[in-house]
This record gives C-alpha cells, structure tokens and sequence, in this order.
C-alpha cells in the first residue's frame, strides 16, 4: 500500500491518502474492521463494490457501493475480502465532513454511505478517472485534485472544538474542557459532534483504545491498561470488548500485520434439514 501525505490546503480536514493496487482473490475472505476515531474515504476501482455484513453471522450482506464514505465508528463492522480490486482513499480529520460532503459527521456515524449520495454523477466519473490512471501515485494525485476542487468555503473546526480536539485524550476531564471553551456544555457537545460524530466522552474511549492497541507488543496486558489510561486489566478487557466484540487475548491472536483490520471467518452454514432420528427395534 502506498501512503502520501496531503496537501497544504487540504491538511486541516485530510489525515493522509492511501492506494493499493489489486490483491489475489480470496474467495470468501472477510474481515473485522475495529474503530480508529476517523471518518474514511474509500473508492474500490473494480469489482462490485463494498460488501457489508451485519455482524459476524451474517452470511448474506449487502452490498453499497464502489466509492463510499465511512463514518467514524462504536464499534466493529465487517465486510467482504476476497475480491480483487484496486482502491484509494484517505483518511479524514474531524470538520471534513462539513468540508467535503455538506453533512454533520454525526449522521455519518456507524454507517457507510454511498459518495453518489453527496456529489451525484460526480462520483462516478472520479470512479472512471481513477480506474484510468497509470499507477498508485497518478491516483492519489487525482483524488486530491478532486477534494481540492470539492472543498467547500467553509471555517475549520470552530477554534473551541480544535482547542478541545487538541487536548482531549483517553483520561481527559469533559467538563474541564468544556470550561476552557467558554460556552454551555450542550452547546459544546454540539460542536464536537459535527466535527467528531461522537460526543467527546464516546470519542475519548476510542482514543483509549487505540492507545491500548497500539502499546508495544512485548507487553503484558496490566502494563498496557494503565499505559492506555484504563484502571486496571479489567477496565480494558470489558471496554474491549464492547468496542471491538473481542478479548484482548483474541485481538492478539488474530492480527496479521495491521491492528484494525482483522480475518474473520465467515459463518458456518445453517442446514435446515434435520437427520431422521433412526427408528428403534
């Protein structure tokens, strides 16, 4: 996968831009994708598109679409792995939403929509210019022509909520925050939700996690909960589980180079049909 960073002008709202060109098929691959705090951009250049599944006994899904726009999450989704395809994206800092879609990040949270949704016709023929270009590198360049050309003359994130952002972590005092913004704590949760999707309490449990995932590997679980800002090994265990639907100790076991995106085995199928039970005597 190649990594670019942005440009001048799009570095208050794009985190990083991403490519990959096509991978082997795997047919049947699925994969468990935990929250990182950030909204995505995602455009798949062949293929049918995005599958998503409900949950992990999901053995249908449905599919959404080729480009799409992925709102911060709470917890895990899954989705298909196993087809070929090349793709590109970026990575989105809190207020791109607002920047580059018109929306609040709030109603993008737990859901993936379709980029046709916000920009029409357009969407598509990002899709076809994409498909087109001669390498990664061409396609990163592309898509942030686009968003340059898509950026809306919009504030950044309110200066109160960037304050906030920049100090918030994982052990932060909300309601010393909210006092240092100088307005009313609805107000800002207000803000910090149509910048962050998530409210800061939400957002700041996300943060603790990804500290915890992100801890050193040689450590035991104890050093890594009271590295990441949890009380104790239980605090992470029940916090990591409810946002990933794992032990850590199954999170370990499972990685496979990346911290987030993790195989998952599809469901086993259900027979309907039940054995006769064999007739006695």
């Amino acid at each position: 996968m190649l990594g670019a960073p942005t440009t001048a002008a799009l570095q208050p709202f794009v985190e990083l831009f991403w490519a990959r060109a096509a991978q082997p098929a795997l047919a049947g691959a699925r994969e468990r994708v935990l929250p990182s705090g950030r909204l995505h951009l995602a455009l798949r250049l062949d293929g049918a598109g995005l599958r998503l599944y409900a949950d992990a006994h999901d053995a249908d899904g449905r599919q959404i679409a080729n480009a799409v726009v992925a709102g911060v999450r709470t917890r895990p989704y899954f989705k298909d792995a196993g087809e070929s395809s090349r793709s590109v994206g970026a990575v989105l800092r809190p207020g791109a939403a607002r920047a580059l879609f018109g929306c609040s990040a709030a109603v993008l949270v737990d859901h993936h929509v379709a980029l046709s949704e916000f920009w029409g016709d357009e969407a598509d023929l990002l899709l076809q210019r994409l498909a087109q270009a001669a390498d990664t590198a061409r396609q990163i360049e592309l898509l942030q022509a686009v968003l340059l050309h898509r950026l809306q003359p919009v504030r950044t994130v309110p200066p109160p909520i960037a304050d906030a952002l920049a100090a918030v972590t994982a052990d932060s005092d909300i309601a010393a925050l909210v006092r240092a913004c100088g307005c009313s704590h609805k107000h800002f949760v207000t803000l910090f939700r149509d910048a962050v999707g998530l409210p800061p309490k939400r957002y700041a449990r996300v943060l603790r996690l990804q500290r915890a995932l992100q801890s050193q590997p040689d450590c035991g679980w104890s050093e890594r909960a009271l590295a990441a800002g949890y009380s104790d090994q239980a605090h992470l265990q029940r916090e990591f589980r409810a946002l990933t639907g794992l032990t850590p100790q199954t999170w370990r076991r499972a990685q496979t180079g990346s911290t987030h995106h993790l195989p998952e085995p599809a469901p086993a199928p259900v027979n309907f049909v039940q054995d006769r039970p064999a007739s006695r005597g």
